[in-house]
């Protein structure tokens, strides 16, 4: 695995290991270095929903590997029994998270790999299923290693780089999306600092990207979110580049909430706003952020920190997952193909013209 030479002390994101699916458990970070084991269908589905595996491109991953554990228990039925449930299974798997794009692409492409494969018998069509989960993962630390390659240029000697939530490593199987620029430029021996936005309410940043860069070796610096701005106007920060869990068609994106703040803040100050964002995350089906799905999850999240209540008993809570940055706010999208500037719904179709088309 190409970002685990980053990390040695931690496990893969995710492996597939002779039909075992293992999860590196990232509610665990960076206190304690969990793996589990995913064995059947519910497994792989809270993995998903409970945040264990996060991030875009590691959902896909892992929803991938997932439907072939899913199905493992159905092989002895005839083959139309086992599409029929395969389809099923794929479903509800798609239910798990509703904003990251990719966990529908992964669902999609693993199915369309079933209507072209020729199998005449379960045996061969769970071969073939398997086989499209690790290319899916291959192309992933492919993707990864482009993104880096094209942003690497816009980290200049004594940068300073503001990034937020969790687009790293561990949010794919290679050296992240946001990150990679990051982890390429120091490869380089650049010299830059990085602030990390503590992410809240679950800290990704804090507990994920402030973690891994520091554990290879990169000048990071953990901030409040609400420092942000503060840090900008300090002239602190040359570049901003977060991740993206889906892309619409006009450039408007989902990230992790609290991003459009961050945008907002880099548009007032003049600084260069980049969204790194690989081939799989891009929706043409969906026009624009208006008709994206936001996640709303539970109370527990605000209301407490680390299983500690921190707001009165019975306060009325909102608890978006994600928030909608407009296109208008970005200066360009760092993808494996190169960088993406406006008019994005022309540059993005021209350079990706089968994106969010899978299936």
């Amino acid at each position: 695995m190409v970002a685990q030479s980053l990390f040695p002390a931690l496990a893969p994101t995710i492996e597939w290991r002779d039909g075992d699916l293992l999860l590196l458990d990232q509610t665990r970070l960076p206190h304690e270095i969990v793996v589990e084991h995913v064995a059947d269908a519910a497994a792989v589905w809270r993995a998903i929903h409970e945040l264990r595996v996060r991030g875009a491109p590691a959902i896909g991953v892992a929803a991938a590997y997932g439907l072939c554990v899913a199905v493992q228990d159905a092989r002895a039925l005839p083959l139309a029994q086992f599409r029929a449930e395969l389809e099923r299974r794929a479903r509800w798997l798609d239910t798990a998270r509703p904003t990251a794009v990719n966990l529908s692409w992964s669902l999609r492409r693993m199915l369309q790999r079933v209507l072209t494969c020729g199998a005449s018998d379960t045996a061969a069509l769970y071969d073939a299923l398997v086989d499209e989960a690790q290319q899916i993962h291959a192309e992933d630390q492919a993707l990864c290693e482009g993104i880096g390659r094209h942003g690497m240029p816009l980290i200049g000697q004594g940068s300073g780089v503001l990034t937020h939530c969790n687009a790293g490593a561990l949010a794919t199987t290679g050296l992240g999306t946001a990150t990679a620029p990051i982890y390429a430029a120091h490869r380089e021996g650049v010299t830059f600092k990085v602030f990390a936005d503590e992410t809240r309410p679950l800290l990704q940043g804090a507990r994920l990207t402030a973690f891994e860069l520091q554990q290879a070796g990169v000048d990071v610096t953990l901030i409040m979110d609400s420092a942000a701005a503060s840090i900008m106007s300090q002239g602190l920060v040359d570049l901003v580049i977060v991740g993206t869990d889906r892309v619409a068609a006009n450039g408007d994106f989902a990230n992790k909430i609290g991003t459009l703040g961050v945008a907002i803040a880099a548009k007032h100050y003049g600084i260069p706003f980049y969204v790194a964002c690989p081939s799989s995350t891009l929706d043409f089906r969906t026009p624009s952020g208006a008709q994206i799905e936001i996640e709303e999850r539970c109370d527990e999240e605000v209301t407490h920190i680390a299983g500690q209540r921190t707001a009165a008993p019975g306060i009325k809570v909102r608890n978006p997952a994600f928030d909608v940055t407009p296109q208008e706010l970005v200066t360009g999208f760092i993808t494996e193909r190169g960088i993406v500037r406006a008019p994005f719904e022309r540059s993005l179709g021209s350079l990706f013209p089968a994106a969010g088309n899978a299936a």
